[in-house]
């Protein structure tokens, strides 16, 4: 039984050794969100940049991403500023640039960004990542 005993320490060091070099791994690059191939998206977009502000209120005083995007945004989807799943090269180089950066969030507790394109004003969120 001491052979037992003796192995299963030396594999749990060796678990623990992989685990950590696993752990280092991602230490180095933990202010930055895990690269992704797709996103599905949702954003706001303003034509004035006055609007963009009343929009940010809105979400700043804990309004739902999906609720203040029905009320301001000014495209055409109007379904809750749901854009869909996008791949890399679907969407316009500024808006994917902070797109893909971002982390998934829920409309009910969003994490936003803004950016502005030819198209206008954007308030932009990610729902998930793949």
């Amino acid at each position: 039984m001491a052979k037992g005993k003796a192995a299963d320490k030396a594999g749990d060091k060796a678990a623990a050794e992989k685990g950590k070099g696993k752990g280092k791994g991602n230490e180095d690059k933990a202010g930055k969100v895990k690269g992704a191939q797709s996103i599905s998206v949702r954003h706001i977009l303003c034509e004035k940049h006055g609007r963009k502000e009343e929009a940010l209120a809105k979400l700043t005083a804990g309004a739902k991403f999906d609720d203040v995007a029905r009320e301001f945004s000014e495209d055409k989807a109007r379904a809750g500023g749901a854009l869909g799943w996008k791949t890399r090269g679907d969407l316009d180089p500024a808006f994917e640039a902070v797109a893909f950066e971002l982390e998934a969030s829920t409309t009910s507790s969003p994490k936003y960004a803004e950016v502005k394109t030819g198209f206008g004003y954007h308030i932009l969120m990610v729902e998930g990542r793949k």
